[in-house]
Order: structure tokens, then sequence, then C-alpha cells
């Protein structure tokens, strides 16, 4: 058999969360990020059904995404979210970078030059994220610089928000001030016809203040809230109608019946507590389920939970199919997504294993053989 899981990727459900976030903006453009292969989703598939439903250009956070969207033909704008090494790329490819710093947009220019070929680019400000981008003390000394510098355009601008909840707005609402204070450095310096982005899906969902000329909507596109998960942001989420467009299954490997008693697993940290069924799933930690949700989480068999039975191990995990009636090997092994009127989120699975659904996403995205369906 092949190893690890399958990844069932609904393409109609990443149509309907893009259609979604132009309805919550307004139609604004919508720059779909699809790093991390398409956030475990696949990201050559994925991008070219959202530029079937018109999108109008693709964010990714490194050089190689990039040419690996390239080389499958598509054709649309790229913006780079991080990378500014291999600049020779960046003419190679056609591609967007975004320039953190002065001295970065210098080799920029000096590429260009050597080529007689102008580069458009995109200006990041810091604006209380703390990771890549201009300080605001240096805001207006680097865009002076810039602006002096030949074969370079700054066509955009750019910054991200650190509270990805944004429950409190405070912090997002001076962000968002900041990043004013920013667009009219680059107006007084004759830089006005940009390109204005910030809102990333969270800010989609929650702060219509940050949408400017353009959202950059990622985990939202794959149907999943950024929100941690409380009433709140359930309400959020079935208020813009979010599909979720993964669906993680398995088969049962093997059903072994133990007396009352029995350790299960490694370490000894699940004993049967009566004469038990225990399926075992050829699933475990190196195919991106997580080893934290040992004894701490749930699957999906004939439509009914069945709790984690011990430590997940390297290749394998088992469920207490006790309480399923019927239950036979090869049954179908739901690890994230619905069967029948159960269903297990990516967002339970991030709160039980203390991290968040992208990482879960991507775990298991990046580690299971994907199909698509819907295409």
């Amino acid at each position: 058999m092949d190893r690890g899981p399958i990844a069932e990727i609904d393409l109609s459900a990443i149509a309907h969360n893009l259609r979604a976030a132009k309805k919550i903006t307004g139609n604004k453009t919508v720059i779909a990020v699809v790093k991390a292969d398409g956030y475990g989703h696949g990201a050559v598939t994925v991008s070219q059904r959202l530029i079937e439903e018109g999108i109008s250009c693709l964010a990714v956070a490194y050089t190689s995404e990039a040419a690996t969207l390239r080389r499958a033909g598509i054709k649309a704008p790229i913006i780079l979210l991080f990378d500014k090494s291999n600049i020779e790329d960046y003419f190679k490819y056609s591609l967007i970078p975004v320039v953190h710093d002065a001295k970065t947009a210098q080799r920029f220019s000096k590429e260009a030059k050597a080529r007689k070929h102008n580069l458009n680019l995109h200006i990041k400000v810091d604006t209380g994220m703390g990771r890549l981008g201009f300080s605001m003390e240096d805001i207006e000394k680097g865009m002076s610089a810039i602006c002096k510098m030949n074969f370079i355009s700054v066509k955009g601008l750019m910054s991200h928000f650190s509270d990805a909840d944004l429950y409190d707005r405070s912090y997002a609402l001076m962000q968002v001030e900041r990043f004013n204070k920013a667009r009219n450095v680059l107006s007084k310096k004759g830089i006005k016809q940009i390109l204005c982005h910030m809102a990333n899906s969270a800010a989609v969902m929650t702060l219509s203040e940050s949408y400017f000329d353009a959202v950059r909507p990622g985990l939202m596109l794959y149907g999943c809230s950024p929100m941690q998960q409380t009433a709140d942001s359930y309400q959020l989420s079935a208020k813009h109608e979010l599909k979720p467009a993964m669906t993680v299954k398995t088969k049962i490997l093997s059903l072994r019946r133990f007396k009352k008693g029995t350790p299960v697993s490694y370490g000894r940290s699940f004993i049967t507590a009566r004469e038990s069924l225990i399926a075992v799933l050829p699933v475990g930690y190196a195919d991106g389920y997580p080893r934290v949700l040992s004894n701490n989480a749930d699957v999906i068999i004939r439509g009914k939970r069945a709790p984690v039975a011990g430590r997940i191990c390297m290749d394998t995990t088992m469920a207490d199919v006790t309480e399923i009636r019927n239950v036979s090997e090869r049954d179908e092994v739901i690890l994230l997504g619905k069967q029948k009127n159960a269903v297990i989120t990516a967002s339970e699975l991030a709160e039980k294993a203390g991290t968040i659904p992208y990482e879960i996403l991507t775990s298991l995205g990046n580690r299971s053989r994907r199909v698509y369906i819907n295409e």
C-alpha cells in the first residue's frame, strides 16, 4: 500500500471562498496567498482554479515556489513576500519582489540596470509585526533613496498584521494608522499610483478599515477561519459561509479485540477499561498527524466519532471503535473533514494540539497524497 493518508481537495469550495472574500470586501482586488504549497492544498492546481475564477494576483513566500507555478504554465502576476536571494529568478520568471530595505532595493536596481529591464516592486513597511519591512522611522529616508534608483518602479505598498484574531482592534487600528502615514510619505515623494494592501484573512473578516486597494487572504480561501475557536468565531465563519476544502482520510488497516486491562501503544498510556475493539490506522506522526493528539482527538468511522487510543506512532494510530457497530477492516476513516453528520475541523485539531489551523493544514496536506474533486 502507499504510505500516508489521502487529502481530498474540493476546488469548488476554494472558488466559493474566493467569492466570499470578494463579497465581504465589496469586490476589492484579491491577492491570493498560495505559499507553502497552497497551505497544503497544492499550489499549482489551486492557483489554476483561482485564475479561472478571475483572481488578479498570486502571492508566495520564496522564489522556488514561484518557479514551480511558472513551470506549470501559470502566467498571472506573482508577488514574492519574503525572498531577497536569487535576484536573477525575478527576471527569469517575471516576478514582483517585496522589498524590505534600501540595500535590497539597490541590488534589484543594479541587476535591472545591467539587464536594461525595468522592474516593478512592492515596498513593505513594518507597522508593528516586528518581522520584515521598513521601520516607521526609516520609511522616509528609505523612500528617498529608492526614488533615486534606476530601472525600478514602486508599484505597491504592503504591511502585515501582528494579531491574527483582531478581537482587540486597538493594536490593529494603530497599525492601520501607521500604514496610512507610510502611504502619505510615498505620496509626498510623488509615488501615488500604487496598490496598497494589508488585509490578511482575519482582517478581511473583521476590519474593513484595512481593505485599501486590495486584500490578501490566505487561510480563508481554504475554508478555515484564522480566529481562535470561540462562539463568536464560529458565528463569524458561519456568517461568511466558508467551506473547508480539505478532507483527510485513510482506511482501517487492522482490527484487534482486547480484554479489559490491555495496554495499547507505546508507554501504556491507554489501558482498556473493558473488552475493546481497537482499529489500527496506517497513519502516524511521520504523515503529519501530530503526536500530541495521542489520547486527545477523535477520528470518524461510519459517521461516528472514535477516540484515538494510546500514543500516536510514527507509522500508525490506534482508535477505540468499540461503540461503532458493524465496523470492518478497510472502512473509511476521516482524520479531518466530514462524514455523514460528524465533522472534525482543522480548528478543532489545532486547539487539541495547542497550535493553529495553518499548521494542521500544511502538515497533513503536504504529507498526504492529494486528489482533487469538482475541478
